[in-house]
């Protein structure tokens, strides 16, 4: 592997060692380099330093300039304004640069210095019942983070927090003692599309005809509450009906999953239930330690800044007053777990920004008990996914979307497009790659649609302008990827190869320059944990794609070095919108 720091990296060494050399008292100033309409790059740190300094800035970087040594990077560099720094790099430094990342197989980019483990929650359905649209964003957001941290080099230990305990599981286990044959009907299943279609609506029957008894018959709620106790206790007959309702239950998990083209692996779903043998602990130590005191009964945390709307304390209950345990209680085991078994140095929960407030006396809790240790956790909060209404995302009748619907008519609506894009340009896809086709662009779509926005952001959900071919949407990045590859399909003999001898135009500097990016934009994205940011890249890299597609032309260039070169910088930038996509969990077609 080979790591290669960007243009930009080198030009703001090279200006900041000038900077020292110019003015000894600068040591370690830092130049401000920005990408800039009036040059390649614009070097803003001398106005800020000047003035700390009391002198004037046109001076400090007229000095700079003159202090700057011969090197093969900078072509040109100017004072500006005030005492700005316009810099021009050389075409040959660009074209050199990009060779080097096009030979690497990670194009370049480097690994994290001190990569370490991560813990990252995210995607946390509830057993027996059907994922909605609001789990859509943890699921799509949660992958992004976790695939690239691993692309930096993190060791990333996944854990899907499953509600899978409970009061809702006595009332189901026991209905299922009373009519043990409620999981075997067929009849509800016969159209079910696949395994884990099936299985939902099996859990689906169950649970509305268990929780019609137990609202209806106070003698069967009593014996439903006393089996939440059996199975706390271990009792034999509950856990194997218990672990008959989670297994159907990750049968479905797994369906939804492979349709929203997220791995999931078993071992990975660590549910609320792993971590009821140590609840006992948390609370005998929360409570030995003066961390939390009992209050009517109940086991509470008190925070001097969480007050309810009279102006009393609002406490994270550990423990209820009747012996039951809460979130709070395996939150609370899991950040132990995680830190003490797993040596996690940090721990990420991608998590509703609803849940802010909850979170923050969970970390502050764990901290005071000493198991967390500061700067170790931290909430992703997410936004809400709105409908064009700008309401939270219902169905006409006011019901939460199924998720599986929403993906389904995701790829119903690609399908049309990916059809008509076929027959328009001839491509001879047949109605198999069609679907195909369609279902990693209408999967793709979704994601992007979520990942493109700052997920602390609400954002509309909009068919279609997701599965549009224009705007800032994952199928115009894909269509540029496919385009690319299009020129390749036609090029015969022609190879690409790098030739840094040779002038680039105005539209070649520009996609070189934005390739040259990449590494930067994932160091950044991935220490802000920023997907969108990534998206944002991707998105720009396309559309700066289209004017150089448009101004210089590739296999009818003036010289085959020319054709050469260009092929070069498609290929890269073929390359870079695949890792990037990969990156975000979308898959980029051959063929579009």
């Amino acid at each position: 592997m080979a790591t290669v720091p960007s243009l930009a990296a080198t030009v703001r060494r090279r200006v900041s060692d000038a900077l020292s050399a110019a003015l000894p008292e600068a040591t370690s100033a830092d130049p401000l380099l920005r990408r800039s309409d009036r040059a390649d790059f614009q070097a803003n740190g001398m106005l800020a330093l000047a003035k700390k300094l009391k002198g004037n800035p046109r001076e400090l970087a007229a000095k700079v300039t003159e202090t700057l040594p011969d090197n093969d990077e900078i072509k040109d560099i100017e004072v500006s304004g005030p005492g700005f720094l316009n810099i021009t790099v050389a075409d040959q430094a660009i074209v050199r640069n990009l060779a080097a990342r096009w030979a690497d197989e990670r194009l370049g980019v480097p690994y994290a210095e001190n990569p370490g483990t991560t813990v990252i929650d995210y995607s946390q359905p509830n057993v027996a019942k059907e994922m909605h649209v609001g789990h859509l964003r943890s699921t799509v957001i949660g992958d992004a983070v976790m695939r690239i941290l691993e692309h930096q080099g993190e060791t990333v230990i996944r854990r899907h927090h499953i509600g899978d305990w409970g009061t809702n599981f006595g009332m189901l286990i026991q209905y299922l003692i009373e009519h043990p044959h409620e999981l075997d009907h067929e009849s509800d299943t016969a159209g079910a599309k696949d395994a884990g279609e099936a299985a939902m609506a099996r859990l689906n029957r169950l649970y509305k005809a268990s929780r019609t008894v137990f609202d209806s018959d106070e003698e069967f709620k009593s014996r439903a509450r006393d089996r939440v106790v059996q199975l706390q206790a271990g009792d034999e007959q509950t856990l194997a009906l218990w672990h008959k309702i989670v297994d159907e239950s990750k049968t479905y998990f797994q369906a939804v999953y492979e349709q929203l083209d997220v791995e999931v692996r078993d071992e990975d779903i660590v549910g609320e239930s792993a971590y009821n043998d140590d609840l006992q602990r948390v609370v005998q130590e929360l409570e030995e330690s003066g961390v939390a005191v009992r209050s009517e009964g109940a086991l509470c945390v008190f925070f001097d800044d969480v007050k309810g709307p009279d102006g009393s304390p609002t406490p994270l209950i550990v423990q209820k007053s009747n012996g039951g345990f809460g979130y709070a209680a395996t939150d609370l085991a899991a950040i132990r777990d995680r830190v003490g078994k797993l040596k996690a140095d940090t721990l990420l929960y991608v998590v509703d920004a609803r849940q802010a407030l909850h979170f923050r006396m969970v970390f502050e809790t764990a901290r005071r008990a000493g198991w967390l240790p500061e700067d170790t956790a931290r909430q992703l909060p997410f936004g809400t996914v709105l409908g064009k209404d700008g309401k939270p995302f219902k169905t006409r009748e006011g019901e939460t979307v199924r998720l599986v619907d929403l993906l389904d008519e995701a790829v119903e609506r690609a399908a049309v497009v990916v059809r008509e894009k076929a027959e328009s340009g001839n491509l001879g896809l047949s109605e198999d790659e069609i679907q195909e086709r369609a279902a990693e662009v209408g999967i793709g779509a979704v994601k992007y649609a979520d990942l493109s926005n700052s997920m602390t952001r609400d954002y509309v959900f909009d068919l279609d302008r997701m599965v549009s071919l224009t705007g800032d949407t994952s199928v115009y990045i894909q269509y540029a990827y496919a385009r690319i590859r299009s020129i390749f399909r036609k090029a015969g003999d022609h190879k690409p190869l790098a030739h840094p001898e040779l002038e680039l135009a105005p539209a070649e500097r520009v996609l070189a320059l934005h390739l040259d990016e990449f590494g930067d934009t994932l160091a950044s994205v991935a220490e802000e944990y920023e997907p969108h940011k990534l998206a944002g890249y991707l998105y720009e890299l396309a559309s700066l794609f289209g004017p150089f597609y448009e101004h210089c032309s590739v296999l009818d260039a003036d010289t085959e070095e020319q054709t050469e070169n260009r092929l070069f910088l498609c290929d890269l930038a073929a390359r870079t919108l695949s890792q990037g996509l990969s990156l975000l969990g979308i898959r980029t077609p051959e063929r579009l």
